[in-house]
Parts: C-alpha cells; structure tokens; sequence
C-alpha cells in the first residue's frame, strides 16, 4: 500500500526529531502465525509507539492478533494513518473497532458522508477541466514513447502531452473552493486540508482536535474565533482503558548491549575501580564516573541497555593508557569509554566526545606553613609598605603644621631650631600613646589634633588587633607561589602517571630530569613530605576534579595556586559521528543542573566544609593604604587648611612690617625678612604677653583662671646675696610689674608675694 510514501514518513518523522530504529514488513498475504512472529519480534524491542500503514484487510487481522498476544493494553501506543482510518470509518465493523480500542489517527476532516478518497477525485477532475479551459488545448493527442518493454504498468510505455508543459502551468495556476475545502496548489503541490485526530473508542471514534498545517498546531475547533490550544483539547484513550500518557519505550529483552570500557586505576581509584569477587569472580565498577554515567544513562527518555569491561590483559594488567583506551573505540573493540578521561585536542581526531560533566583547568598544589612565629619582623606585617610611608610622612606633615600653628604663642615650641624640631615631631609621634604633654594654645592647631587623634586610634586600634591576629592564630602560607620560581630555583614537581599535563609541564620550561610521578594522592603526599631536595617534590600539578579530591583528604597542609591552565574536563567516549553523543550530552546537562550531582560528588569526595582547616582559600589580615586613605585625605586636608588661614592671618597682621621690607631688595633678602618675622615671638596674643610676665630676674606670674589684673599670683624668688642683685628696691619692682599690665586699668588688688630664700 503506496510502499513509495515510506521514505517520506520516515523523513518527516525525523525532521522532527522522532527516530525510527525499526521497519517491520507484513506481506498483504501474510498468514496469522507470520504476523503473531512479527508482532512478537516488535515486544522484544524497547519502542513500544507503532505508526501503522497498510490495507484496511491486513490492518483488521493485525489489531486483532496484537489483542490476542497482550499489545493492546496499557504502555502502547498505536497510530493509524488516514488510509485506515477512512474505510473503518466508513463501515464501521463493531468487531474490528473492539480491537482497536485506544487507537489514534489523523483522519482528513470534512463535512460529508462520502468516502475522503471520492472527494478527491471529484476535486481533482473538476480542477483538471478548469485547466484545460485555461490552456486552450483542443489536441489531446500522445507521442509515443520508444520503449520496448510490454508491461501495461510500466510508466515509461506511456505517451507524452503535446499540450503537458502549458496544461502543467494552467493546472498549477488553478484554484477554487472544492468539496474538501480550499484547492490550490505551492510549488505544484496540493495544500492538504485540516488533519482531524480521532481516537477508536467504543463502537466508533472520538474525536481529539484538528491539526492544521498551515498554523502547525493541534486546536479543538476549526473555527479560528473559537480554537484553542493545545492543552485545552481532548484526552485521548490509550490501549487498556487509560488516560495517562505512556513513555513510549521498555527495556528490551533481545538488544545487543553496549559494551563499555573502563580503565583500569592503581590511584584515584574514587573516580574509578574495578574489583574482583574472589568466590563468583563477578568484576564489579564502581566510582564517582561510573555514578555519573548510570544517572545519565537514566535520564534518556529510552532504555538503553550497557556493560562494563575493563581494559585489561589477560593477566589482569592493564592493556594501555588513556590514548590506547580511547583509540578501542575507533577500533570498534568498545561502543563507549567511561571514566576520568579528558576531552583533548587528539583524541578528538577520531572519537566524539560529549559536554563535560566536570569542572575543567588543571592547578598547581603546594604545601602550606605558618612561617609568622619564626619571622623577627612580624610585627611590620600588620601593615604594608605603603601604609608604613603614608602613616610616617602623615605625622611628620602633622609635626610640622602644629608647629607652624604654635611656634609664635607657645613656649614649648620655642628655643632653639633643634628644639623647636624635636618638640614638634616629638608632640607629633606622642600621640600614638596619648603621652603628649605639651598644651595647645592655638585653636587652629587644637581643630587639627582633634581629626588626628581619631585618625590616629583608629590606625593604631586597626594595627592592634591585625598583630594580635597574627600572633595568636595559626596563618597558612603557600610556600610557592609562581611556576616561574620552580623553574628558575630548579625545583622537582609532580604529575599523575600517564596524565596529558606531562605536555603542558614541558610546555611550561621544565626539564624533564625535573619531573616525577605519582599513582595516587598517598604517594603524592610521600613525595611532598620528603621535599624537592630529598626525593620529593616542591609542587604538583593536576586537573582539578584530581585536586579537590587530594585537598579533601589533605585540605590542612596544602592549598590551590593560580593560575589555572584551561582544559575541557571530563568527557564520555562514544565513536565518530554516534547518534548517542547528542543525547548523553542532553542528558548530562539535565544530571550536573540538578541535585544529584552534588549527591554523587559528596558520596564519592566527602562535603566541602567538612575540613577543619581548610587551605584552599588563605585570608590575608594585612592591612593596606586602601583601607586608611579617606581619614589620611581628610587629615591632611584639615591640616592643609589650617596652614592657609594661618598664614593668611599672619600676613595680614605683620602686613606693616612686612610692607617696611625694600621692595627693590632681592628676593632672598625679603624671604630672609619675611622668615625673620615667621620665626619671631607674636607679642600681641594673649599667651606672648603672659610669657612676658616672667621677668628675667626669676619673676614669673602666672594667671589663676581668666588673666586679669585682679587675679594673680606673683611668686618672686630672691638670692641669699643681696649685693648680687641690683639696686633695686621692692618699690621699683612693683612699679615695673605694674608698667607690664595696661595703664589705664586699677592696680591689682590682691597680690601674693612668697619670698623663697634659696
């Protein structure tokens, strides 16, 4: 029945992405027990969706036998095409529908009683006649082929249409409103008309909705106004009175099953290993790869049946490396690989390898120390270098302007250069502790201190708790931290035996006399515990699955160091051009997006956080200039802005004395006048005048509370030898004490002299 149509359904089917692993053929005059064979041949296979096509006589005796063997219950799915669908419906046979329960079909829809193929006929004829007008063609008449053949079905014995091309463009031009709906054709073909799906239940068929090529939909009505989509049509009944939906596929019972190689570990057996029972000799695999492969496997939306064999020799030995696995399966010895194998360039070349399933790069590790308890310079590590210089020349900036802001008006700033230097840095660098004595008499030099001294407990707080840090918790340093310092001190490193990244170490500048190997993360440790210059190793590089798994058993005494040397990761074998990679790779996106894999990685690697002391991020305590930046800007703008006013104040007062400088006079002579000026006592402050007070005798008078005449204590001090003194009487001294205050203000009224004989 129409055996030409097949290739085209099959193409259809898998333009949309249905595979069609299996064509059953059923002679017309097939006996019983034939189609029984066939049908038992189709339940040994795992698809259990069948598309039927073929005589309406051969499809009765057919739904009949699938019945009687049990292929119409529940787990089945059955679609007709048209061609049955429109003789049932026809003449419906209560006894063929019964066998037919839960069947679907795609039957044309329209409106009539009269068989779908009548309908067409009538369409087609009255369209070639509307052609024939068309074209004007009044000779009918044949040429006749040179053929030899007599068959009366051969199409070659016919003629050709003198009139064919220009009745071929008039009948491809026409198009009218037919008996089954629009008639017109696209690129010469016939558009077909709506498509309805019925499902066989009971004595007749239900029908679903409407399938409409031109929208690619499937809609309850043909009604545009009143369609609706997909998920509001009709249930359909499948085989054994269900309504829900069967996967469409078993595990089949006669599939050949894939054999899968896997290699053989003396290390990192977590990833894969193979054992042996010693009682059955049954060979067992297991591992974090083979749990990843069976959650893959299981997420296909078929069954696919597989087993394990390992790459060995018939000693039991292993029969190759990784390369010499991989190249089996180009040799059709193996259908797939599974294991820790890495997606390279080379094995590319004739394997296909599906998406990863593990995070890619391959790391360096190196042991970790504490170093802090034996360095006599821990206590600078607190800050860094930076930090050091911009703190020192801070409190030398701020040394500086308090001394420009009370040199003038303060005492303890005066005296000689030297004297002045070190009271000002010294007033400076007291403030770490708070042990300044001097006092402050400016108000400028008072706003200042008040933003340093915060900016100073803060820095000195922070610088505190940084070396208490450092000190009393256990800091974890990697010893190396460059790949170019191995090479240069001519370090031994260590690779995985048989592992590609012995390319990317030669790669890198190591010698190869500078390499050694490993099998498993306990030989690994040995080799790091002996050291470089004693048999061992100063650093070791893997892939990172390898890495997580050997800081998760060592995570306190090594760490990761950058950078990471991009790779593919861990991928599955499959041979070149495998109708399997593409939906393994599916299938390993929707595993590693999931819980499972974390699942999977725990069982196999333990949890991350499981570690005590984990290595494999060092905090740094370190503080930088970054952190202090913004309290030394505004610090030392303050300070800045104090400088200004000061000496915009300072100009404006001594302007006269300055203004009686030579103008003509050279510049450094005037800078020399102006320093002059700078460096001199202020006599008009209140502090200069109270400075004053102390006589040169050894009198001295100091203000109790606000200095006004009326309070003060005056403590004269008088030699035991009086011819060592001048002339001068106890009236002349009250007089020039008084000369010291304002004239025009009273006398004290209270004076206290204590007379103290030395």
């Amino acid at each position: 029945m129409e055996r030409e149509s097949y290739p085209y359904l099959t193409d259809a089917l898998q333009d949309v992405d249905v595979r069609v692993p299996y064509r059953s053929v059923i002679s017309p005059s097939a006996t019983d027990a034939q189609i029984v064979a066939e049908l038992y041949k189709l339940i040994t296979m795992q698809t259990r969706v069948f598309i039927v096509h073929m005589f309406p006589s051969l499809g009765a005796r057919l739904f009949a036998k699938a019945k009687e063997i049990g292929m119409m219950s529940e787990g089945y799915v059955w679609i007709m095409t048209d061609g049955l669908t429109a003789e049932f419906l026809s003449s419906p046979n209560p006894s063929v529908t019964d066998t037919m329960q839960g069947v679907l079909d795609n039957a044309n829809s329209i409106d009539a009683e009269l068989n779908i193929y009548g309908l067409w006929a009538y369409d087609a004829t009255k369209a070639l006649a509307m052609a024939v007008e068309k074209a004007g063609a009044t000779n009918f008449g044949f040429e006749k082929a040179n053929v030899a053949s007599s068959s009366s079905t051969d199409l070659a014995t016919l003629g050709t249409s003198l009139n064919g091309p220009n009745l071929l463009q008039a009948l491809s031009d026409t198009s009218f409103k037919g008996l089954t709906g629009d008639y017109h054709f696209v690129d010469r073909q016939l558009q077909p008309p709506a498509f309805q799906i019925v499902n066989v239940n009971g004595n007749g068929v239900r029908g679903l909705g409407f399938w409409k090529p031109a929208r690619g939909v499937l809609v309850k009505r043909l009604d545009p106004a009143n369609s609706t989509s997909m998920s509001r049509i009709s249930n359909a009944i499948f085989p054994g009175d269900t309504f829900v939906v069967p996967k469409g596929w078993e595990i089949p019972t006669n599939e050949k099953k894939l054999k899968i190689g896997v290699p053989l570990k003396d290390g990192f057996t977590e990833f894969v290993a193979v054992t042996t029972d010693p009682i059955s000799n049954a060979t067992k695999v297991t591992g974090y790869c083979i749990d990843v492969f069976d959650a893959v496997v299981k997420a296909l939306p078929y069954a696919l049946p597989y087993e394990y064999i390992p790459y060995v020799n018939p000693d039991g030995k292993p029969a190759g490396n990784y390369n010499d696995l991989a190249y089996q399966v180009h040799l059709k010895k193996f259908d797939a690989v599974v294991g820790d194998m890495t997606i390279v360039y080379n094995r590319s070349l004739y394997i296909d390898f599906t998406l990863p399933y593990t995070e890619s790069g391959v790391n360096m590790i190196v042991p970790i120390a504490d170093n802090n308890s034996k360095n006599a310079w821990v206590f600078m590590k607190p800050l860094t270098w930076d930090l050091w210089v911009s703190t020192f020349v801070l409190f030398v900036f701020i040394g500086f302007v308090v001394w420009v802001l009370e040199h003038r008006v303060n005492e303890d700033f005066r005296g000689s250069a030297s004297n002045q230097a070190g009271a000002g840095f010294w007033f400076s660098f007291s403030t770490i502790v708070f042990a300044q004595r001097e006092r402050v008499v400016s108000n400028l030099a008072r706003a200042v201190l008040i933003i340093w001294c915060f900016v100073v407990l803060v820095v000195t707080q922070s610088y505190t708790a940084s070396l208490s840090s450092l000190l009393t918790v256990q800091q974890l340093q990697p010893t190396v931290t460059d790949v170019h310092d191995l090479i240069m001190k001519g370090e031994y490193v260590g690779y995985l035996r048989g592992s590609f990244v012995l390319e990317i170490l030669l790669g890198l500048g190591f010698h190869k006399s500078k390499l050694r190997v490993y099998n498993s993360p306990e030989e690994c440790h040995e080799l790091f515990s002996k050291g470089s210059g004693n048999g061992g190793i100063a650093a070791a590089f893997d892939e990172v699955p390898y890495t997580k798994l050997f800081l998760s058993k060592y995570c306190s005494q090594y760490t990761m160091i950058d950078p990471t040397f991009q790779t593919a990761g861990f991928g599955f074998v499959f041979p070149k051009g495998s109708s399997l990679v593409p939906d393994i790779s599916k299938a390993i996106l929707n595993v590693t997006e999931g819980d499972q894999m974390k699942q999977i990685e725990d069982a196999w690697f333990g949890k991350r956080g499981s570690c005590p002391e984990s290595s494999s991020s060092v905090s740094s305590k370190i503080l930088s200039l970054n952190s202090f930046w913004g309290l030394f800007l505004i610090a030392g703008l303050a300070a800045l802005l104090a400088l200004i006013i000061f000496f915009v104040m300072f100009v404006y007062r001594e302007r006269r004395r300055l203004s009686h400088s030579d103008p003509t006079a050279p510049i450094w002579d005037r800078t020399k006048t102006f320093f002059r000026v700078f460096i001199q006592r202020d006599s008009t402050s209140l502090n200069s005048r109270q400075m004053e007070l102390t006589d040169r005798n050894g009198i001295s008078l100091h203000t109790i509370g606000v200095p006004s005449p009326s309070a003060c204590s005056i403590h004269a001090q008088f030699p035991e030898d009086p011819s060592s003194t001048d002339s001068q009487t106890p009236q002349e001294e009250a007089i020039n004490i008084d000369q010291l205050t304002n004239q025009n203000q009273e006398r004290p009224t209270a004076l206290e002299i204590d007379h103290e004989n030395n």
